[in-house]
C-alpha cells in the first residue's frame, strides 16, 4: 500500500469515526484506487491504530457503496461503474423533482436568500482547487433545497442518497469546464425557484444531474481505455 494519506486525530470524535473519515476522504480523493485491496493489519500500522476501529469503518464505507466485501479477499475499495451511476441518478432525479415541487411553493423568502447565497459560495470554493470541500458546498446547496420541500421523510431519504452520490460529485468535479457548468446551472436553478416556476426549475435539475451523468461516464470509459492500452 503505497497510498500517502495519515489520520488526523479528533478529541472530539470517537476514534472509529476519525478513521473511517480518513478512509472515506482516501478514496474520494483517489489515495485509494478503486479495485485497491484494503487490508486491514497494513492499514492499521499506517494509521498507528488498532484493526478493531479499522473494522468499523469498513463496515460504514460498505454502507456507502464505496467499499465492497469480496469473499475469500477481503475488503477493496468499490469501482465506479456505469450502471451503479445509473441507478442512484435515477433515483436522484425521481426524488428531487418532488423536492423541488414542493420547494418552489413553500420555500421562504429567508431560505431564498441561503439559497441563492449557497450558490455563490459553491463558486467562491472552486478557487481553493479543493475538491472534496466543493463536493461538500454543493451538497449545502442542494440540501437547502431539500430542507425547503418541508416534508421530513423526503428529505431523510434523500439524505440517505446523498452518500451514495457523493463519490460520484467529486468524480464530476474533476473538470473544471463542467465546474463553470454547475455554476451557471446553480444560479438558473436559484432563479427558476424563487420566481417559483415548478416546471422550468425541474428541466434545470434533469440537465444538471444528466450532465454529471455524461461527463462520469466519459471519465469511466476514458480511465476503461486507458487501462486497456496497459
Amino acid at each position: 500500500m503505497t497510498s500517502d494519506f495519515t489520520v488526523h486525530m479528533n478529541e472530539y470524535l470517537p476514534l472509529r469515526d476519525v478513521v473511517f473519515n480518513t478512509l472515506r476522504q482516501a478514496i474520494l480523493k483517489g489515495e485509494l484506487k478503486p479495485g485497491e485491496r484494503l487490508m486491514e493489519i497494513a492499514l492499521a500500522e499506517k494509521l498507528g491504530v488498532s484493526r478493531t476501529p479499522i473494522r468499523e469503518a469498513m463496515r460504514k464505507l460498505e454502507l456507502e457503496g464505496l467499499v465492497v466485501m469480496i469473499p475469500r479477499r477481503g475488503a477493496q475499495v468499490a469501482n465506479i461503474t456505469e450502471k451503479d451511476l445509473n441507478d442512484v441518478l435515477e433515483v436522484r432525479i425521481a426524488l428531487e423533482n418532488v423536492a423541488i415541487e414542493k420547494a418552489c411553493t413553500r420555500m421562504s423568502e429567508e431560505d431564498m436568500g441561503r439559497l441563492w447565497l449557497a450558490a455563490k459560495e459553491f463558486e467562491h470554493t472552486m478557487a481553493e482547487g479543493n475538491l472534496v470541500r466543493l463536493a461538500e458546498a454543493d451538497v449545502a446547496f442542494h440540501e437547502i433545497i431539500y430542507r425547503a420541500s418541508d416534508n421530513k421523510r423526503l428529505n431523510q431519504v434523500l439524505n440517505n442518497l446523498r452518500e451514495q452520490i457523493y463519490r460520484y460529485r467529486v468524480e464530476y468535479l474533476k473538470e473544471e469546464e463542467t465546474r463553470n457548468v454547475l455554476v451557471k446551472e446553480h444560479e438558473e436553478l436559484t432563479k427558476a425557484i424563487r420566481e417559483r416556476d415548478v416546471k422550468k426549475a425541474q428541466e434545470i435539475s434533469f440537465r444538471h444531474i444528466e450532465n454529471q451523468r455524461r461527463a462520469i461516464i466519459q471519465s469511466i470509459e476514458a480511465e476503461e481505455a486507458g487501462k486497456e492500452k496497459k
